[in-house]
């Protein structure tokens, strides 16, 4: 006598159906799963990467910083430097006008007239304190500035009759000096024989 399977047909394939689904289902999500993981890894290379990049970057920018302000430094040491150059230079230029300077107000002035003070109040600007015999002594030495060649512009500011310790009237007076370019100008000036004096309170 022949088999007959009773069981229904419909719900097996559904059950067969239903298992292959859930199988299928579970190899998707272990082959999402992979993906993603292959996926951070590949992010976390790629970040620590970049991070590493960044730090060498910072690295060098702050070497070049460094040597930024190296440069700043040996700039202001070589600013500096030239500063106090042109002083030396013009120190020296100044040295042999100096001489000639003091020569000339020695050779300015006249007989009767003596200097007790002379002073540099600004840049070119001489102050003279003095003692003269007469007031005509006093403008014969401003003539004498006035042709000189190297003061100029001389103002009388007082003269005061003197008392009975000084003889003659007290006298303040400011000149001018001439500048000149430098020393081989200064040497080129005729006429400067140092004198020792020029008159003596009697």
């Amino acid at each position: 006598m022949p088999r007959i399977n009773l069981l229904p047909w419909r719900e097996e394939q559904r059950r067969e159906r239903k298992l292959a689904f859930l199988v299928a289902l579970g190899g998707g999500t272990i082959g999402a799963a992979v993906v993603a993981f292959a996926a951070y890894l590949l992010m976390g290379s790629m970040v620590d990467a970049q991070q590493h990049r960044n730090e060498m970057l910072q690295a060098e920018i702050k070497q070049l910083d460094k040597q930024i302000e190296e440069i700043n430094d040996l700039e202001s040491s070589k600013q500096k430097f030239i500063a106090r150059m042109e002083i030396i230079e013009k120190l020296q230029r100044s040295r042999p006008q100096i001489v000639h300077l003091f020569d000339e107000i020695v050779r300015t002035l006249p007989d009767g007239v003596y200097l007790t003070s002379v002073k540099q109040t600004d840049k070119a600007r001489l102050k003279f304190e003095g003692v003269a015999q007469s007031s005509t002594r006093v403008s014969a030495f401003m003539r004498n500035i006035d042709g000189s060649e190297w003061l100029k512009n001389p103002e009388l500011e007082v003269v005061q009759s003197g008392d009975k310790k000084v003889t003659g009237s007290s006298f303040t007076l400011f000149a001018d000096e001439v500048i000149t370019g430098g020393p081989d100008e200064t040497a080129a000036k005729p006429g400067h024989k140092v004198m020792a004096s020029r008159g003596s309170p009697q």
